[in-house]
């Protein structure tokens, strides 16, 4: 064995200058006091932590960054976008405005809340920092239009929602952010089940580790995303780490965009680095799929994180994480100069076309009457490919991907299918609360992964093969 190298230290994620645009908060509840050996310390008081997460849970749920919306644009104005591309960046932009109104979010799953949070050895606050943060996430989720996600396990096999979507995942760590003592900084992220369920962790080995195999690997895995988690993607791969779990860690942080200050080359010192060459590999892989922004055409991605960690040598995991549509996270900090909340675009419609609906009709929109018997529906569908945009018109069944138990209860029990599930098309939408004053909440098709198994199971006995 060789002999033993120098003590060396670095971080394993080096996160390089921080660049974000901040808006102050407040300057309240922040104070500077002399310590023992003349050091500085900041104190914060419990209501900040508070103030701060409820303020950037509701930012997130209703703004995105300027960067995500320029990106929605370009997709609109590149003429190799296939019509389906444009169509749904234009949809997209037009959600991002009605959201940016603070009453509906931009989204009906509006997630877990994860908060990382990194506190200088010299900020001290009274009290435990992880309950003022789960208060300031419940006074968001239950005075905004939020939905209600999180289930308490009563026993193995009982669940009850928790009422308020606590809990929340919080992790505090003891660390100098970017080398400040008296800062406490914090990522802000609202994690929905769809982006949540397409994360992929894959145990290879060294013989992973050349570009030709890499490229056939990433291509096979990375269709397997598909579409359910409502592309274009914030796509982030991880390959290398320390474990299992460090590497799927790495790329929900890589996907946020909060490790894009990385270094892009690696050292002796074996901290992690980005490869920007492969980013754009797989970005142009990804843009030769086919799927496209949902229903075919390039823009499965926005843009690629590719980050390479040191290994174990017996091991090399291979992490995937994906940020969605909802692209919900931002930073924010705690300083002696007051609390800073990353800004995000506040007037979306800056980003909108001057175009219209016509200008989008490169390829005619397929009109279905469900006024008919269900055979005819079905045989007039299966006449145009999965891609084709549809205007349906008639009576549509409205229903809770929750509802699958309970029908597959009676189903098991000896009940017919309810002839409304035999009879008519069904919209499977997981609604947010409905605004005061209104008839309708956000709402939307859950993940298709959570019921497909169920439904399959439905069709034989609703007369379907």
């Amino acid at each position: 064995m060789s002999a033993a190298a120098a003590f060396s230290f670095a971080p394993l994620l080096p996160t390089g200058s921080d660049l974000t645009e901040y808006r102050l908060v407040s300057d309240e509840g922040v104070d500077v006091v002399n310590g023992p050996g003349g050091r500085r310390f900041l104190t914060v008081e419990p209501a900040v932590l508070t103030q701060l997460t409820a303020e950037a849970m509701h930012d997130i749920a209703h703004f995105l960054r300027p960067a995500h919306l320029a990106q929605l644009r370009s997709i609109i104005d590149d003429p190799e976008a296939s019509p389906n591309d444009r169509f749904v960046a234009l949809d997209l932009l037009r959600n991002a405005n009605i959201a940016a109104g603070g009453v509906l979010p931009m989204c009906q799953d509006t997630g877990t809340a994860i908060v990382m949070g990194k506190r200088g050895r010299h900020v001290l606050t009274d009290g435990t920092d992880e309950e003022a943060i789960a208060r300031g996430v419940y006074e968001a989720y239950t005075r905004l239009n939020l939905r209600y996600s999180q289930l308490a396990p009563l026993t193995m096999w009982e669940e009850r929602n928790t009422g308020s979507n606590l809990p929340a995942q919080i992790e505090i760590y003891a660390e100098d952010p970017g080398g400040q003592p008296d800062a406490y900084k914090f990522l802000f992220m609202a994690k929905g089940g769809g982006s949540a369920n397409k994360s992929y962790l894959y145990q290879e080995t060294k013989a992973l580790l050349n570009p030709e195999r890499m490229m056939r690997f990433l291509d096979e895995k990375l269709r397997l995303i598909g579409t359910s988690a409502c592309p274009p993607y914030h796509l982030a791969v991880v390959i290398g780490g320390t474990s299992g779990e460090y590497a799927l860690k790495t790329a929900k942080l890589a996907s946020a965009k909060y490790l894009d200050g990385m270094p892009t080359e690696g050292s002796m010192l074996a901290h992690g680095f980005r490869d920007l060459d492969l980013e754009a590999e797989v970005l142009e892989l990804t843009r030769q799929f086919g799927i496209g922004a949902q229903f075919g055409g390039r823009y499965f991605c926005h843009d690629v994180r590719v980050i390479r960690l040191p290994r174990h040598g017996a091991s090399c995991p291979v992490a995937i994480a994906v940020s969605c549509s909802a692209d919900r996270q931002a930073v924010a900090k705690v300083t002696p100069s007051g609390v800073w909340l990353e800004r995000l675009e506040t007037d979306p419609a800056r980003y909108l076309p001057d175009v219209t609906d016509a200008h989008l009709e490169t390829e005619e929109v397929v009109r279905i009457d469900l006024n008919r018997p269900m055979d005819e529906i079905r045989a007039e569908l299966a006449k145009y490919p999965v891609k084709t945009r549809l205007s349906l018109s008639g009576p549509l069944v409205v229903a809770r991907d929750i509802a699958h138990a309970k029908i597959a209860e009676r189903l098991d029990a000896g009940e017919p299918m309810p002839a409304y599930l035999r009879d008519h098309a069904v919209y499977y939408a997981g609604p947010a609360k409905t605004p005061r004053g209104t008839r309708l909440a956000r709402s939307a098709p859950p993940p298709r992964g959570g019921w497909t198994r169920t439904w399959r199971s439905f069709r034989p006995r609703a007369g379907r093969t």
